[in-house]
């Protein structure tokens, strides 16, 4: 029976390290030679085209058809000549992945064969969208649905099992003109705080004509060997393991975190670390991270458009060369029971065109209130909309981590740091600041002493979920399979509208005469009153924090279900549509698409661990129970006694009986939920009636692990699978 684990643990033992055979280039040399970006195109192009390109990337202009046809000439020469066959519109379903479509430059033009690749291709391409969750946008026979060009995302070429295809990233639309994917609504929410932001900048500095939001997303994964994986049915359909008891050494002794990279693992990151940079993404920081068997990769910050995409190819990347090296990649956030899960922490920071971070001090007194006028506001977003916050990084995988000893709580605060605290303080507290006469501002406060090494002036808080870290903020609580562009939708959306009346608030008592830096002071200050609930510097794990967080009147959300019932509030996602991010049609598909994907994610889980229960450690303790069975058999024949195993045939016998009772109560709580007709009480009911039997039944499955012969259990251990490389 367990002959699949012992055969998965001799081929690890076997493997072999690859060695890197090719040259040591510096990666500046090759980064991004297989992406077609606006370097490439400005050479290919006419300086009229690409005016009009440029225009259509910064200011979101309309692209004439006449650029268009150049643009796909060019993409096509330049494709074909770096050996690529096919061309693909490159998308993000509102499945959690990406999706792709390939067709061939290659046609027949009469009888005489070509290859083609018109602007109406690059522009727009009609994939089937009858099988992508629309969330009742559409019906199953509406199968319409539109890929539009992103010419903010350079196209790039991809290559699997040796053929190479260029891939055009797109938003994806329904026939009807509603989002269906990820990227669009991120678009919306970049261009909302693009000029609400501007507009407060321009109050400061006058060059400033666009203000952009930036990501820098830290990716956590496990890395595991591809034998013990495949040994694993769990680990095969959810990426995460429903059973396994902890073992004796875990991560307890920190020896993992930041230690030397074992060398097959450094030898699949220089791998994919080679892979990202000719795809122009641009990867800079691997290390071991807390788990045993758990890593991180963490990329330079990128226009968060970008960077999203860069993410999601990233992931890609890393699966297809986990592979070549007989890995396999764990994005789950929480693949295992003990020890840390894994998120995405998502950093995120606000640039001008002028070269100006809007979240780093500076030493002018004047710059300093600019930055000022943009923590504070982002500290205000935060509390408004906290709710909508936790929503963005709701998912079934993810309430698995959150709360837990690596990760933030589902309470959403935002931790500013020492120094920082000090100064909200004393601008709350002084209600008569003097100014001094000229260009620069200065407050009576030690505002002006703020200085530009602030970032080392204050420890990190890792418990906080929004987390001021020196000149950006840190959203820690995203979960590591989760799509950027959830996040950083809401978080630019939120800081537009608060922006937005900001700056209305502010002119209006300019118009009653008072004086700008006075009235923004004055406006800042009654933020800061009305924002304090939210900022916390203390351990977001302790219980104390959770009974002060409901004094303060903070929600605690602690299931996806429970977090996604906020959508049903129009007072509070109105924001959205203020916007002009999302329709309050498209608010409702999205509430009822995660509402159904938390129902099939744990719907799914149940049947895996029914599953494994009764067809892989039953078997395995019925059989062993049979031989202890015959051990006994053998006493009693020859006049002695065993109480010792006695005890444990019955402990065994117990056991079984209770997993299969669970697992039978299980099934009935699924089939009950499933009669539910709106999705989200479907959600509630997974939540609250089917998912608590994973614990009871895993945690009878786990005391069999430790009773029955190690030779005779079925599955690759925890100790198997954190610690052999």
């Amino acid at each position: 029976m367990s002959s699949q684990r012992f055969e998965a643990l001799q081929k690890v033992v076997n493997r072999q390290i690859p060695q890197y055979g090719g040259a040591q280039e510096h990666f500046s040399e090759f980064f991004g030679e297989n992406v077609f970006g606006l370097d490439k195109l400005k050479l290919a192009l006419s300086s009229e085209a690409w005016e009009n390109l440029e225009a259509a990337v910064i200011r979101g202009e309309k692209i004439s058809r006449e650029t268009a046809d150049a643009v796909a000439a060019a993409m096509k020469t330049w494709a074909m000549g770096k050996g690529a066959t096919h061309y693909t519109h490159w998308f993000h379903p509102l499945r959690g992945t990406t999706a792709e479509k390939h067709d061939s430059f290659f046609e027949l033009a009469g009888t005489q064969p070509v290859e083609r690749f018109r602007a109406s291709a690059l522009v727009q391409q009609e994939p089937d969208a009858s099988s992508f969750p629309s969330g009742g946008i559409r019906t199953t026979f509406e199968a319409r649905g539109y890929s539009a060009w992103d010419p903010s995302s350079p196209a790039f070429i991809y290559e699997v099992a040796g053929a190479k295809t260029l891939c055009i990233p797109t938003i994806f639309v329904s026939y009807t003109g509603d989002a269906l994917d990820h990227k669009a609504p991120m678009l919306k929410a970049l261009l909302a705080i693009d000029k609400a932001a501007t507009k407060v900048a321009q109050w400061f500095d006058k060059d400033v004509t666009r203000v952009t939001a930036s990501l820098g997303a830290e990716q956590e994964y496990f890395l595991i060997d591809k034998a013990l994986f495949q040994a694993r049915p769990d680990l095969v359909m959810l990426g995460k393991t429903v059973f396994g008891h902890s073992p004796a050494r875990g991560q307890q002794l920190h020896d993992h975190y930041f230690g030397s990279i074992p060398r097959r693992v450094t030898a699949f990151m220089l791998d994919f670390e080679m892979e990202c940079i000719r795809l122009g993404i641009p990867v800079r920081t691997r290390h071991n991270e807390v788990a045993p068997a758990q890593f991180e990769v963490a990329p330079q910050f990128e226009e968060a458009n970008l960077a999203s995409d860069h993410n999601m190819l990233l992931m890609d990347v890393m699966e297809r060369m986990a592979d070549r090296h007989d890995f396999r990649v764990l994005f789950h956030e929480k693949p295992f029971a003990g020890v840390n899960g894994s998120g995405k922490h998502n950093n995120w920071a606000l640039s001008t065109n002028t070269g100006r971070n809007l979240l780093a001090p500076a030493k002018k007194p004047k710059d300093n209130l600019q930055f000022l006028t943009f923590f504070v506001n982002t500290v205000a977003a935060v509390h408004r909309w906290a709710d909508l916050l936790r929503v963005s990084i709701a998912s079934a995988n993810n309430d698995y981590r959150l709360g837990a000893n690596e990760a933030p709580p589902a309470i959403i605060s935002v931790f500013v740091g020492s120094q920082m605290h000090k100064v909200l303080t004393e601008l709350e507290k002084n209600a008569n600041l003097q100014f001094d006469k000229g260009d620069n501002l200065y407050l009576k406060l030690g505002i002006n002493k703020i200085p530009e090494i602030i970032l080392d002036n204050t420890d990190r808080n890792r418990t906080s979920p929004f987390a001021f870290t020196g000149n950006k903020f840190e959203f820690r609580a995203v979960g590591s399979t989760a799509n950027c562009a959830r996040p950083m939708t809401v978080l630019n959306t939120i800081m537009a509208q608060q922006l937005e009346d900001f700056y209305n608030e502010v002119e209006k008592l300019t118009e009653k005469g008072k004086k700008r830096e006075v009235a923004i002071l004055e406006v800042l200050r009654k933020l800061i009153k009305q924002s304090k609930p939210i900022i916390f510097e203390g351990d977001n794990y302790s219980e104390e924090w959770v009974k002060e967080a409901k004094k303060r009147g903070l929600n605690n959300f602690r299931t996806t279900p429970e977090a996604l019932r906020v959508l049903e509030n129009k007072k509070l996602t109105e924001v959205f549509v203020k916007q002009g991010v999302y329709t309050f049609k498209e608010l409702e598909a999205r509430y009822a698409i995660m509402c159904d994907e938390y129902v099939m994610k744990v719907q799914i889980e149940s049947r895996v661990m029914g599953d494994l229960a009764q067809n892989h450690i039953i078997p395995a303790a019925i059989k062993y129970q049979n031989e202890l069975l015959k051990n006994l058999e053998m006493k009693k024949q020859l006049g002695m006694k065993d109480e010792t195993v006695t005890s444990l045939v019955k402990e065994i016998s117990e056991r079984i009986a209770k997993i299969r009772t669970l697992a039978e109560e299980m099934r009935q709580a699924r089939k009950a939920a499933n009669l539910l007709e709106h999705e989200a009480d479907k959600a509630d009911a997974y939540g609250a009636k089917v998912k608590p039997y994973f614990e009871k039944i895993r945690y009878e499955a786990d005391k069999l692990e430790l009773l029955i012969d190690d030779r005779d259990w079925p599955l690759p251990k925890y100790r198997e699978l954190l610690f052999l490389r």
